[in-house]
């Protein structure tokens, strides 16, 4: 039995009625998204998320605590942005204790992902899940995006409140490949930020993304580079 299968299964011994719970929820939730997983993978989504809740208290992962809002706040947030993708090479700078890259890691097995972040706690953490949920789609780096450079670019550099447009664009475009999209993950509607930009970025939609469970905007900004 995998690593995160055992870890599943403990968590269903100890809390059944809260699993089940989850278990139901972001099944719902990836219905309503239209993002199609499978048992298993909803399985390691949820071991993801308890991953991340094992070790929060000591690597200040998240500010969110309640499972329940976990499901809606990490995974179907980071999961609803699915659709619009492009590219099968595809990095997730400041992606943290890896939002939203572990959960597109887990549904995309055939891409890759690449999760950048500065933070030593973030990125032993990420090795942690990546070697647990046995994600060999997935490589984790601790650097600093200014100065980080790949040998191959990406068809697509994401980041979800990373910083502001203006920043993502200086900061990441090193790492585009020619006709390579950003993808950034946006609460309201970023008129002005996007204004910032134009002179450098073409606009290739703003997608209103609606999280199930979440009553709050959304929004995915998606352009290339002039």
């Amino acid at each position: 039995m995998a690593p995160w299968a055992r870890s599943r299964a403990t968590i269903r011994a100890r809390r059944p009625d809260l699993d089940k719970v989850l278990v139901n929820q972001l099944a719902r939730g990836c219905d309503a998204l239209a993002v199609a997983t499978d048992s298993s993978t909803q399985q390691r989504l949820l071991a993801y998320l308890e991953l991340m809740i094992k070790w929060n208290r000591a690597y200040n992962l998240t500010a969110v605590r309640d499972p329940e809002q976990m499901v809606t706040k990490h995974l179907l947030d980071s999961l609803a942005i699915a659709p619009y993708l492009a590219g099968d090479y595809l990095i997730d700078v400041g992606t943290g204790g890896g939002l939203p890259g572990v959960p597109l890691s887990i549904v995309f097995p055939d891409r890759q992902f690449h999760l950048l972040d500065s933070n030593g706690k973030k990125t032993r953490f990420l090795f942690q899940v990546k070697t647990a949920l046995g994600l060999d789609n997935m490589v984790v780096h601790q650097a600093r995006v200014e100065a980080f450079d790949s040998e191959t670019p990406f068809d697509a550099v994401l980041s979800r409140a990373f910083a502001s447009l203006g920043d993502m664009v200086d900061d990441c475009r090193h790492l585009l490949a020619s006709g390579g999209h950003f993808f950034a993950m946006k609460g309201a509607y970023p008129g002005e930020e996007i204004a910032a930009v134009e002179d450098r970025c073409h606009l290739e939609a703003v997608h209103s993304v609606n999280v199930p469970g979440l009553q709050e905007q959304r929004h995915l900004v998606d352009m290339t580079l002039r």
